[in-house]
Formats: structure tokens, sequence, C-alpha cells
């Protein structure tokens, strides 16, 4: 009967026709990618053909996440510096959640605070190419508004739980569900053809000890869920703080003295990190206010 559940749960949850279309060029720019021949100013071309997505592009990549906070001034430049698997991450959420803003207020804001201080652990960490580990972070609770938007009544009895039980969303969603937001990842990460190491963080960010190829990944995400819910910032559904897995900062070669800077200069990035939002009605809430 459960697995009756997730196949049913899973078609819905993919189905072609209701799932927020991707931006076209994003296909376009997937191919020329798979061309050893192309050159980066011919993917950028194509990416700047849509202005508004390159405009989005361009704030995102501008802000504290990524390191690089007001220096970057063309998509070429930003493809150079961040890569195309960066870039990718930014187009999918930004066009996810520009459709799909209303479906669950406050995740955008909590998933570009989760993208910062994915990024900080990272650094802190000294991996290489910290800013793929804040793709991790700004996906890494996708599934929750696709399935708001694919399950609006099973969603709906999600929240309800929440609220009545006290149960934190993820809990609740098993409860509900059979399955949390993690598996919802794990299908979208293969329905978009995102990289195995961005995959394995969206889907096993709740239990990072799990992952089997890529258990950085889903450490830093594991860990920057952790402290954006320590400073309350956006909502990802409910407003307790995860606990965190001691065996993640293990992973990461990370001690609780690394964990305090770590958030030291997440507060100090919090402000500017606040004005990256998308239309008026996207305001990000005061840290503090779920």
């Amino acid at each position: 009967m459960e697995e009756d559940l997730k196949t049913s749960a899973k078609g819905q949850i993919l189905s072609i026709r209701d799932l927020p279309t991707l931006p076209r060029v994003l296909d376009e720019v997937s191919k020329l990618v798979k061309n050893p021949n192309t050159s980066i100013e011919a993917i950028a071309k194509v990416i700047s053909r849509d202005q508004v997505l390159s405009a989005k592009v361009l704030k995102m990549v501008n802000s504290p996440v990524y390191g690089f906070p007001g220096r970057i001034s063309s998509v070429q430049h930003s493809l150079v510096l961040l890569g195309f698997n960066v870039i990718r991450g930014v187009i999918i959420s930004t066009s996810v959640f520009d459709i799909m803003s209303k479906a669950m207020q406050g995740l955008w804001e909590h998933s570009i605070g989760c993208a910062l201080a994915t990024g900080l652990v990272a650094r802190k960490a000294k991996l290489k190419d910290p800013e793929e580990f804040s793709v991790c972070g700004l996906l890494h609770d996708l599934g929750k508004v696709v399935a708001a938007v694919q399950l609006p009544e099973l969603h709906k009895a999600v929240g309800e739980a929440v609220r009545g039980q006290d149960m934190r969303w993820f809990e609740a969603e098993k409860a509900v569900l059979g399955f949390g937001h993690d598996r919802i990842n794990a299908w979208l990460a293969d329905h978009w053809h995102l990289p195995a190491a961005i995959k394995e963080a969206m889907s096993s960010h709740h239990r990072p000890e799990r992952a089997q190829f890529y258990p950085l990944h889903a450490s830093a995400a594991h860990v920057g869920d952790f402290i954006v819910r320590v400073f309350e910032y956006g909502s990802g559904g409910d407003d307790q703080v995860v606990p965190l897995s001691e065996q993640a900062l293990k992973i990461l070669g990370l001690k609780l003295g690394d964990l305090d800077e770590i958030m030291d200069d997440f507060s100090e990035n919090l402000g500017e990190v606040s004005s990256v939002t998308f239309g008026p009605e996207d305001e990000a809430p005061a840290p503090g206010k779920a």
C-alpha cells in the first residue's frame, strides 16, 4: 500500500504537464555543454538572449552567496568564475521559485540563507569549488515547494500535522506521504539531470552520514541548513532547528569552534543576502521572523 502511494505520488510530482517549465534556454545550453568544442562565449550568448533570466542570474551570483559580491558584470564572466553547474543550479532555483513563490512563504529566503551558510561551511573546511556547495544549499528544499504545487491536498495535511502535532516538516512528510522531500529531491535531480554531487546533497542533507558517494556535499548542506534555522531566517515550513549531526562535522573536518566562526560570518553577510529577491512581493523577512 505504501509503495502504491509512493509510485502514485512520484507520478504526480514528475507530471510533465504540471512540473514548472524550466527556461528553454537551459535545454539549449545543456546541449552546447555536451560538445567539447563549444566556447563559454557561445553558452553565455544563449543565456543572455533571455534578458530577465540573465538579470536574475547576475543578481544572484553577485550576492555574498558565491563570494564575488558586486564584481561579476556579465553572464560570460559568471560562467568563467563559477562554472556551468553553478549557473545551471541558479537558473533552476530562480525559475522554480519564481513560478511557485506563493506555494511556501519564506522558503526562498530560507534557501538563499542555506546557500550562503553552505558556501561558508565549504570555505571553512577548505573544500574545492565552494560555489558548487552553495548550489547544494540553494536546492536542498526544492522538493518541498514542488510538492506544494503538485500534491496540494497532501501538502496541506503535512502543514496541519506540523502545526497540530508540533512535528518537524520532514517528520510530518513521512507520516503523511510515507516519504520526505529528500526522496522528491532525488526524483527531481534525475528528471533535470543534475550532477551526482548536487543530487546526493539534495537527497541526503537530513542524514549526511548515509551519503554513499559525496558525503562532503551532503554534510555541508546539512550544517548550512542547521545554521540558517538557528538564525530563524526565512521558513523551512516549521520553526524547529534540525538536530546537528556530529558525524557531518567529522566528515567535514570541523570543530564546534569552527561552527561559531561560520555563524559570525553568516550574521555579517545576512543583510546583503536579504536583497536577493525577485519581485515586489518577495521581500525577505528580517532575521528572527520565520
